[in-house]
């Protein structure tokens, strides 16, 4: 076997070379990496409290969306009962008309009815003495003479003062 000394195997090179390496540069190294490390914490926390404070507002927000609709829901409450009275007032009211326009309608139509019945008397009446009338005169004719007329037409003319007398005193 052949032992061959320290320094003619390669891998120790590269062992050795890595060590001076890191004895050399390893500090700077290590410092970059260290600053590259910390910036990037930086950077999460930066952007983990951002997100906290998006959160925040986003939960600020929908706090104030929810009290606006529960300020809406009780506004749309209220409107809604408002809305009930006043159709309930109208029907009230819109039912008091209409009772009161058939009261007016009956009131007008008893009206007609006791002007019709008025009408109808009245024509009755008025038959009634034209048919007394034209009966009375077919019995003048008949049964009077010439002299019994002069005597009614002088009684008519005699009372004819007292008769026109009473008219002007009723």
């Amino acid at each position: 076997m052949h032992e061959t000394s320290f320094f003619a195997e390669p891998r120790n090179w590269v062992a050795l070379a890595f060590i001076v390496f890191f004895a050399l540069f390893g500090r700077k190294l290590w410092g970059t990496i260290a600053a590259l490390l910390d910036d990037r914490a930086v950077k999460i926390r930066a952007e983990l409290d951002e997100a906290a404070r998006l959160r925040r507002e986003a939960e600020a927000m929908l706090k104030d969306a929810q009290a606006r609709r529960d300020a809406a829901v009780a506004e749309a409450k209220q409107l809604l009962e408002g809305a009930t009275a006043e159709a309930a007032r109208l029907a009230l009211a819109a039912a008091a008309e209409a009772e009161a326009s058939a009261r007016r309608r009956e009131q007008m139509a008893m009206d007609r009815i006791a002007a019709a019945e008025k009408a109808a008397v009245d024509e009755v009446r008025t038959t009634a003495v034209e048919v007394a009338t034209v009966a009375a005169r077919q019995v003048i004719a008949d049964g009077l003479s010439a002299e019994a007329d002069g005597r009614l037409i002088d009684r008519a003319i005699a009372q004819l003062p007292a008769a026109l007398a009473q008219r002007r005193v009723a």
